[in-house]
């Protein structure tokens, strides 16, 4: 079985380290609270292949996912619905659009004092404003996407960058 390669990048570095290991017994490691919302109907395409856990996973080498909404129109399988709600995932339903109800649950997690990183897995630059305010506001920010179609502007904005790479992205081991 072939294994997804996904990408942790860190503006400025190369890719992220683990995560820190306290050096002196009893020292305590301040680990990130993220809040995650998830763009389902841009990222989570039949023909892109991108697993909820390989999503998590990537989260994970950056800290603790606190707070995680998948946003899905009207048009969501019970498949995908189901598959959202196994992975601990909260799925927000809307008729039509839901660029607005991602942006409306992203500033919820911008004012929220508990949460350190916001993240957003999108491809659209249409939520470019959103990072913009929450690096205003001391947020870390995340993006995590698929090409084709990923926002470059969406990804020099974004303290780190999760590149996932899809069914047809694949390498051979």
């Amino acid at each position: 079985m072939k294994e997804r390669l996904l990408r942790v990048l860190k503006r400025g570095e190369e890719e992220t380290r683990e995560a820190r290991v306290p050096e002196k017994p009893g020292e305590k490691v301040e680990e990130k609270s993220i809040g995650l919302i998830i763009d389902g109907p841009n990222i989570l395409r039949k023909e892109f292949g991108i697993k909820l856990e390989d999503i998590l996973q990537a989260l994970g080498r950056i800290g603790k996912i606190r707070v995680a909404k998948v946003v899905l129109n009207q048009y969501a399988s019970q498949g995908l619905i189901e598959a959202v709600v196994n992975q601990g995932l909260e799925p927000i339903i809307v008729a039509g659009d839901t660029d607005v109800r991602i942006a409306i649950e992203a500033m919820e997690l911008i004012y929220n004092s508990d949460v350190d990183v916001i993240a957003i897995a999108t491809r659209d630059a249409d939520f470019l404003p959103i990072i913009n305010e929450a690096k205003r506001r001391g947020k870390e920010t995340v993006v995590v996407g698929i090409n084709p179609g990923f926002s470059v502007a969406l990804q020099n904005a974004a303290d780190y960058v999760i590149r996932m790479e899809g069914k047809s992205e694949e390498r051979p081991e």
